[in-house]
């Protein structure tokens, strides 16, 4: 099983300004996260920049997590990726894969994994997660006229049948995403499952 994760850049700011998280127990919970990570034995994708996500990953392979693989829009002409490149010559990182450019890298970030661990909520994770249930929607045939299958949008696309949203909730102010963003996703057959510890995301996972 590979897992897409996906969350907030800027750790100072979103966890311990915004969600008032201090330092040892953020620290803390983000080890016992990669732990669960290792006990339910998934294979993790990220985008290789600073944040939530690489934290994680180095930790999960320092425990001796399976694979890190790191999604990157090589073919960028627009923003490029030199601000990736000590991310991406990381030793933690196994595999690469090309997700195009930044445009196409954002519509199916989340797609690249059979499942998507949602950190916190910011307007990056947001466009990913959104983009992630639009495009599945897509896929499915669920958008009148439109008929495209995951292999032509890329290779690397996990997303199937059991496509499932796995929400962080101690890391969302509320606990939870918007009521109109759950309907959507239950209308479009995406499983949504609330993870309120590390314990439960690896029993979730397990079963997966």
């Amino acid at each position: 099983m590979r897992l897409s994760l996906i969350g907030p850049g800027d750790i100072k700011y979103h966890f311990q300004e915004l969600l008032k998280i201090p330092k040892k127990k953020f620290k803390s919970e983000l080890e016992k996260i990669a732990q669960a990570l290792v006990d339910s034995g998934v294979e993790i994708e990220l985008l290789p920049d600073r944040g939530i996500s690489f934290e994680i990953a180095k930790i999960y392979k320092q425990k001796g997590g399976k694979k890190v693989i790191a999604a990157i829009p090589q073919s960028d002409k627009t923003f490029g990726i030199k601000h990736l490149e000590q991310f991406i010559n990381s030793e933690i990182i196994d595999e690469k894969v090309n997700t195009g450019d930044w445009y196409k890298h954002d519509l199916i970030k989340g797609l690249l994994g059979n499942a998507v661990l949602y950190l916190g909520n910011s307007p990056g994770t947001n466009g990913e997660l959104n983009y992630a249930v639009y495009l599945y929607k897509i896929l499915t045939g669920r958008k009148e006229g439109v008929e495209i299958a995951g292999k032509f949008i890329h290779s690397e696309i996990r997303a199937g049948k059991d496509y499932t949203i796995f929400v962080y909730s101690p890391f969302l102010k509320s606990g939870k995403l918007s009521e109109e963003l759950e309907n959507y996703i239950r209308k479009f057959n995406i499983s949504l499952v609330y993870i309120n510890n590390p314990n439960q995301l690896r029993d979730k996972l397990r079963s997966f």
